[in-house]
C-alpha cells in the first residue's frame, strides 16, 4: 500500500508541475497576442513579396494570342484563373509587391525564332504594364522596384528564361538588355550550344568558353544571371566566373527533393560568399520527395509499356492509366515548400532565401499554395517554425533587392 501511495503522490506532483509549467506559458503571453497569420500579414503589408518567376505571359500567349482584348486581368474566370493562378486581385491579396515575369520560349526552338518570339514576349509584359498603369509599373533597377511599392503598385521586371533566346549572340543578349530583360536564366530544359542544361544530356562539362563570355558580358550589362534549370557543373562555373550575385528564380533545396532542377549542398554552401538568392519555387516535382518518386516509378511503368505494347498505343496508355489508378499521385503541400526554406537556412543561411513561385507555368501547385493569394499562408507556417518579422522580411524581398543592387554595382566594370 504505502508503495502505491507513494506512487500516487509522485503523479499529483507530475501533474501539478505540468499545470505550473502551462500556467507560466500561457502568462507569458500577452493578452491579444498576433497570430502567425498575423504577422504574416503585418510584415508583408510593410515589405511585400519579390517574386522570381511568373509564367502569366506565357499564359497570355497561349491562351489569348497575346491579344490583351480577349481577357481582363482584373477578373478572370476561374477556369482561366487555374491556369495563370496570378490576376489583379489575387495579387493585391497575395501582397505582391514586385514581379519578374518570365518572358519564355519553347527550348527546342530554332534560333531565329526563338530571339523573335522572346521579343514578342517581352512586348507582352509591356501591354499588360501600359493597359493597367494603375496597378503595374515597370522596373529596371532596385531603386525603380522600390520606388514602385512605395507607390503601391506592383513592380514589374522581366526575366528571360533559358540562353536560347540569344540565338549564341553577345549583340542579341545587349539587345534584350535594351529591352529590359534583367535577368537570363542560363538555360531552360535543353543544353545549348555553350551551357549544360540540368535535364538534357551534358556537352561541355558546365560552360564552354563562350559561355563564359555571356557570363562576363551579363556582369558587364548589370544582367542577373539566373542558374535555375542548369547542370550542378554549370552552376560551380557560373560561380567561379561571376563577379556579382547570382538568383536561382525558381528552384528548392537537392537534399530535400532529389531532382536535378534542385540545388545541391554544394552549391548552397558557396551562396554565400556570392551573395546569391534561392527563390524557392512551389513546382510540386522538386518540393515533394514522395511525388518525385511517383514521377520515376511512372516512368518507369510507361518505358515498359511503351516496349511492351508496341504498335498498341490504346495497349500502352492502358497499362499506365491503370498504373496510376492503383497507385495515386501524391500531393505537393506548403508545409514541404517550408521543408526547403528551412534546409537553405540551415546550409546557406536566412540571406540566401527568396520566392519564386512558378505561378502559371506548372498545372498543379502544392496544397495551400493553389495561386498567387496564398503567400501570406506560407509566410504564416514560417513564423510558427520560429522566423522572426526580419526574417520574414528578407525572404520576401530584402535578399532580391540586395543581389539587385549587388549586380548594378558590377555593372560597365
Amino acid at each position: 500500500m504505502a508503495g502505491q501511495t507513494g506512487v500516487r503522490a509522485k503523479a499529483f506532483r507530475q501533474i501539478l508541475y505540468v499545470s505550473a509549467l502551462a500556467m507560466m506559458a500561457a502568462t507569458s503571453i500577452p493578452a491579444g497576442a498576433a497570430t502567425p497569420e498575423e504577422t504574416a500579414r503585418e510584415v508583408l503589408s510593410k515589405t511585400p513579396i519579390i517574386d522570381g518567376h511568373n509564367d502569366t505571359p506565357h499564359q497570355i500567349a497561349e491562351l489569348f494570342d497575346r491579344d490583351f482584348s480577349k481577357f481582363d486581368l482584373k477578373a478572370l474566370p476561374p477556369e482561366i484563373l487555374a491556369k495563370t493562378h496570378t490576376d489583379i486581385p489575387t495579387s493585391r491579396a497575395g501582397f505582391l509587391g514586385g514581379q519578374f515575369w518570365s518572358v519564355y520560349v519553347d527550348a527546342a526552338l530554332p534560333k531565329h525564332e526563338a530571339v523573335t518570339r522572346t521579343i514578342e514576349q517581352i512586348d507582352v509584359v509591356r501591354q499588360m504594364i501600359a493597359r493597367y498603369p494603375d496597378v503595374f509599373v515597370y522596373a529596371d533597377t532596385a531603386a525603380t522596384a522600390e520606388a514602385a511599392m512605395k507607390k503601391g503598385k506592383i513592380a514589374s521586371l522581366i526575366g528571360m528564361e533559358g540562353g536560347h533566346s540569344i540565338g549564341s549572340s553577345l549583340e542579341i543578349l545587349r539587345q534584350m538588355h535594351a529591352l529590359g530583360a534583367r535577368y537570363m536564366t542560363i538555360t531552360h530544359s535543353l543544353t545549348t550550344d555553350w551551357a549544360d542544361s540540368a535535364t538534357d544530356a551534358p556537352k561541355h562539362d558546365g560552360l564552354s568558353p563562350f559561355g563564359f563570355e555571356v557570363i562576363a558580358e551579363m556582369n558587364r550589362l548589370g544582367m542577373i544571371v539566373d542558374i535555375s534549370h542548369v547542370s550542378e557543373a554549370t552552376m560551380h562555373d557560373v560561380l567561379d566566373k561571376t563577379r556579382a550575385p547570382v538568383l536561382f528564380t525558381h528552384s528548392n533545396a537537392r537534399a530535400v527533393t532529389p531532382h536535378p532542377r534542385n540545388v545541391p549542398d554544394s552549391v548552397l554552401k558557396r551562396l554565400p560568399q556570392n551573395g546569391g538568392v534561392v527563390m524557392v519555387t512551389f513546382v510540386p516535382g522538386f518540393t515533394s520527395p514522395e511525388r518525385r518518386q511517383w514521377e520515376y516509378e511512372r516512368s518507369a511503368v510507361a518505358g515498359r509499356a511503351k516496349i511492351e505494347f508496341t504498335g498498341n498505343p490504346a495497349g500502352e496508355k492502358a497499362a499506365v492509366d491503370a498504373w496510376i489508378a492503383a497507385n495515386p499521385q501524391p500531393k505537393a503541400t506548403l508545409v514541404q515548400v517550408a521543408d526547403h526554406i528551412d534546409h537553405i537556412r540551415k546550409v546557406a543561411g536566412i540571406d540566401h532565401i527568396g520566392i519564386g513561385g512558378d505561378f502559371g507555368g506548372v498545372d498543379e501547385l502544392p496544397v495551400g499554395l493553389e495561386n498567387v493569394s496564398t503567400y501570406p499562408a506560407l509566410f504564416a507556417e514560417l513564423v510558427r517554425r520560429g522566423y522572426s518579422k526580419a526574417d520574414l522580411a528578407k525572404i520576401a524581398q530584402g535578399n532580391a533587392l540586395r543581389v539587385m543592387r549587388g549586380v548594378e554595382a558590377a555593372a560597365g566594370k
